[in-house]
């Protein structure tokens, strides 16, 4: 058996995945929006998982207050940037994969620019502005995403501009008041961000390997408070 055959041999052996569906996400560019919290549960199962090409967009850099909830760094990480931080735990985790690294962020100046450059988005940022320029540039170059947004104890999971080409402004149509909100910092369970995270890395797997039911046009919520979930349709 080839290393390449062995190393995913748990995943092809799912009638769902298989040879084939391994070979996509081989073939596959995913652009990671966030490296907080949720970027460092979804980018590692995605570079597990064997995607091909992986862009990591975030101008942060790293602190002592992210650890406890952004596991893809360590204490000898602190004050670098995230994006090369994380290039090079990814890189230990599977060589195989390609990495760009946009130190900037996605912004209204390149976002255009560099969404079109991937397959598909997940979006792992923290504040409004973002979350609504990333809906707005996947609507206009043709580009599904990924949702996913914690706080405290809960989160909420959906894929937008799928098949159905539902947007995120027509879940949430408050833009301006949305926005409008100042970026303060807010509590959160570590372990939250992880299973949240999960669910994304999730999403885009079965999206790209073309398997299972997306949440195309649906929203999950989970509350690990009281484990209750909840499937919206809109």
């Amino acid at each position: 058996m080839a290393a390449s055959d062995e190393r995913y041999a748990r995943q092809t052996m799912l009638r769902e995945i298989g040879p084939q569906g391994q070979q996509r996400l081989a073939e596959s560019a995913v652009l990671i929006v966030g490296l907080g919290g949720l970027g460092s549960a979804v980018a590692p199962y995605l570079a597990g998982a064997g995607v091909g090409r992986l862009g990591l967009a975030d101008a942060d850099t790293v602190s002592a207050s992210n650890l406890p909830r952004q596991t893809l760094y360590t204490e000898a990480q602190l004050g670098q940037p995230k994006t090369a931080a994380a290039r090079e735990r990814l890189a230990a985790l599977s060589s195989s994969t390609r990495f760009d690294l946009w130190d900037e962020g996605v912004t209204e100046a390149n976002a255009r620019e560099i969404l079109r450059g991937y397959d598909l988005v997940v979006d792992c940022c923290d504040n409004y502005p973002t979350r609504y320029l990333v809906d707005d540039t996947c609507a206009a170059v043709g580009r599904p995403w990924v949702y996913g947004s914690i706080g405290a104890f809960h989160g909420q999971v959906s894929l937008f501009n799928g098949r159905r080409r539902r947007r995120y402004a027509e879940l949430y149509p408050d833009r301006e008041a949305l926005c409008r909100r100042p970026r303060a910092a807010s509590g959160v369970l570590g372990p939250v961000a992880g299973v949240i995270g999960a669910l994304e890395a999730a999403e885009a797997i079965k999206w790209l390997a073309g398997f299972g039911e997306p949440l195309d046009g649906r929203l999950l919520t989970l509350d690990l408070l009281t484990l209750q979930t909840e499937l919206i349709e809109f």
